[in-house]
């Protein structure tokens, strides 16, 4: 039987997951992907839709009851922080980072950049929060729909075209004050059809293809970016796969562990019990 997959159609995913997707790897089942933004996945993922699936790390208190977080796979990093945007033009006062009387944008209620923002400003909230599809963000900011945008990926290096501002980067801020690297998004297994360690083992194998011959999957992953510049898609995969995404290892653990502990204090996202986060590496 074939395992249904839930990814992003962000350059990161299709170059992680392409020779998985193709039955590229020696041992690995058949695969039907779906592909869609995580917002979307991160609710699919609530009624268990899919057997694998890429989530957020801000939403994985709802998910670890049904499913196992893997150690690879996803996105995790350093300088790969969510930004927040703003119009260079725009009036915000003598401190132009206290959104609290804005309308601001972003991807998802319960994606990491989100639940981020939300941990940088606390005790600032905004006035207003629209949830609204990735590319729907920096048009919107740029038209003066909203005031500010909260954006992942590609934006990183591209909203210098829409006249926007980089009004904070949080994975600087996140960085600067925990030392530890930015957990974006994971991939868990669902644990009543999919044995994790095998699953880590055909995303290993995938990795490790997509390193060893990165042409071979340059037609999928452009047919699939939303950003089609083939020097914003290099970009973004040299930036977004990295050692992390063949295993978390000991900080990209304590860097999850870290943000759902600060999450779970500051009343954010249910408690989770260490023991359940981690219990997939043993």
């Amino acid at each position: 039987m074939a395992l249904s997959l839930a990814i992003s159609p962000c350059p990161n995913d299709t170059f992680v997951f392409h020779a998985l997707v193709h039955g590229q790897v020696p041992g690995a089942p058949p695969v039907e992907v779906t592909y869609a933004d995580v917002d979307v996945t991160n609710t699919a993922a609530e009624r268990g839709a899919f057997d694998l699936v890429k989530v957020s790390y801000a939403a994985l208190p709802w998910l670890l009851g049904d499913y196992h977080l893997l150690p690879c796979g996803g996105a995790l990093g350093r300088g790969c922080g969510p930004l927040v945007l703003t119009r260079g033009d725009r009036d915000g006062g003598p401190d132009r980072t206290d959104l609290s009387g804005a309308t601001v944008a972003v991807p998802g209620d319960r994606t990491t950049a989100y639940l981020l923002f939300r941990l940088w400003a606390a005790g600032r909230t905004p006035r207003r929060i629209e949830v609204v599809p990735f590319h729907e963000i920096m048009p919107g900011v740029a038209a003066g729909r909203y005031d500010a945008g909260l954006v992942i990926h590609e934006a990183r290096f591209t909203y210098p075209r829409h006249g926007l501002t980089a009004l904070v980067d949080l994975g600087e801020w996140w960085e600067a004050d925990t030392g530890l690297p930015i957990p974006l998004g994971a991939i868990l297994a669902r644990r009543d059809a999919v044995d994790p360690q095998e699953a880590a083992g055909w995303i290993r194998g995938s990795v490790q293809r997509a390193w060893a011959d990165p042409a071979a999957s340059r037609a999928y992953v452009l047919a699939h970016a939303q950003e089609m510049e083939p020097d914003v898609v290099d970009r973004h995969i040299g930036l977004y796969v990295n050692e992390f995404t063949a295993d978390l290892g000991e900080s990209g653990l304590a860097a999850v562990e870290a943000l759902l502990g600060r999450a779970a204090d500051a009343g954010l996202v249910p408690q989770t019990s260490s023991s359940r986060a981690t219990a997939w590496t043993s």
